[in-house]
């Protein structure tokens, strides 16, 4: 009895930990290794599919898509790095896996240490890059940890720049797509990810003796690389593999068709399918899902009635777009409270509300509306109540106008009746 009881807890929660927008029409999303599993559309942030998308696992060097944003947001590509740590033994857990053999005071280009970072994932790179932005690791993984919650990330809990193995360590799939949902629109991480070869340019502390053998740098990406046609991926624009023992296989990459970009994130699994099972949840997507546009930036989206009668358009404050099944042909719907605007004060081009989007009963976001004129309640109302005066006086106006003429057409009979009695009487000379 315990052992069925403990079956169907388990399914259970495999059934609710998956999310994922699918009808009859649609296809199921298909059988991919991962304990944590996202797809999300990059322009408007929402999830196609997704498994345990908020539990958080150790994401080894996925962790550097956070370091290489930092990066790019910091520091110019031609910027150089002095490195300022002799990677001594205190050091030594910084050093673990992949490195490019970095030494104290050498001087290496913001973009060197960015090939390095993201092509064979050294760890080093890492360290250099993020004492080079903070000062230190600690508070390089605050900056971490901060810009994470600024781009909506709710779980990560950054320690390191390069995702070795830490306890407290962990971030969750969702949150790892919105952090390359975020790099993917620095066209720089595209045109480095993507690069299957690159050899550093020599620095201060190159051996003239060595050989650049030790400093080519190549791309652990099997999905850029046109050479393995089983794994290249057309419009991939890179990504970022990770493992230790701890953390297992993990993986998140980004791919652009049809200028549709999606995410995928793989975390926590056991089997090194991940390149194969990225391919498959961006074929599903692309398939299956079409990005439209509702509203240009400045479109009309509803107006706002004066109660002088008068109408004010609402714009939309940003460009909007939603996902939809291929197969579907719903639209986006709104309920615009206009009562809410009756009592306000705006100018035009200030946000006056926000609407609530819908799709198929399911929220997909928000759209600002931007007035396009000024709108005040109380001129509205004064404008109102001259105009009614204006009205009224017009009435008066012509009342008054059609008596005169009466008493002036009377005054005239008057005359003309007076004028003929006095001849009369003349005529019968009796005056």
């Amino acid at each position: 009895m315990k052992k069925i009881i403990t079956i169907a807890i388990t399914l259970l929660l495999l059934i609710t930990s998956t999310t994922y927008i699918v009808n009859a029409e649609t296809p199921a999303p298909p059988n991919v290794s991962g304990d944590g599993i996202v797809l999300m559309d990059a322009t408007t942030g929402e999830i196609l599919y997704g498994k345990n998308i908020d539990a958080t696992f150790p994401p080894a060097s996925t962790t550097k898509i956070m370091t290489a944003l930092l990066t790019l947001e910091n520091c110019k590509l031609d910027d150089v790095v002095t490195v300022s740590n002799d990677f001594t033994s205190k050091n030594l857990p910084l050093l673990d896996g992949n490195r490019i053999n970095v030494k104290n005071g050498e001087q290496i280009t913001v973009k060197d240490l960015l090939y390095a970072l993201l092509l064979p994932s050294a760890n080093d790179a890492a360290v250099a890059l993020a004492e080079h932005i903070s000062g230190s690791v600690p508070e390089f993984a605050k900056l971490m940890n901060k810009r994470a919650k600024e781009l909506g990330c709710t779980t990560a809990n950054f320690q390191n720049p390069n995702g070795l193995y830490d306890k407290d360590h962990r971030v969750s799939a969702k949150d790892l797509a919105l952090i390359l949902r975020e790099l993917a629109s620095h066209p720089e991480f595209s045109q480095i990810a993507t690069t299957v070869s690159y050899t550093m340019a020599p620095t201060n502390k190159t051996d003239p003796v060595m050989t650049k053998r030790d400093r080519t740098l190549t791309n652990e990406n099997k999905l850029v690389n046109k050479n393995l046609p089983s794994y290249y991926y057309e419009g991939i624009e890179g990504g970022k593999t990770g493992y230790t023992i701890q953390s297992l296989h993990s993986y998140v990459a980004s791919a652009t068709r049809d200028n549709h970009r999606l995410i995928v994130t793989i975390m926590h699994s056991n089997d090194r399918t991940f390149f194969q099972d990225a391919r498959n949840l961006f074929d599903y997507g692309f398939k299956n899902f079409t990005l439209e546009k509702m509203y240009s930036k400045g479109d009309k989206v509803t107006v706002f009635n004066e109660s002088s009668g008068n109408s004010i358009p609402l714009l939309a404050a940003k460009d909007f777009y939603y996902v939809k099944y291929k197969t579907s042909n719903t639209v986006p719907t709104f309920n615009f409270n206009e009562a809410s605007l009756k009592d306000k004060y705006f100018h035009k081009g200030d946000m006056v509300s926000n609407l609530d989007m819908n799709l198929d009963g399911k929220s997909i976001g928000t759209l600002g509306l931007v007035s396009s004129a000024d709108y005040n309640p109380n001129s509205s109302s004064l404008a109102s109540i001259s105009e009614n005066s204006l009205k009224n006086n017009k009435i008066v106006y012509i009342l008054g106008v059609i008596i005169v003429l009466f008493l002036l057409n009377a005054y005239r009979l008057r005359r003309i009746s007076l004028a003929r009695k006095k001849r009369y009487l003349k005529y019968k000379g009796l005056k």
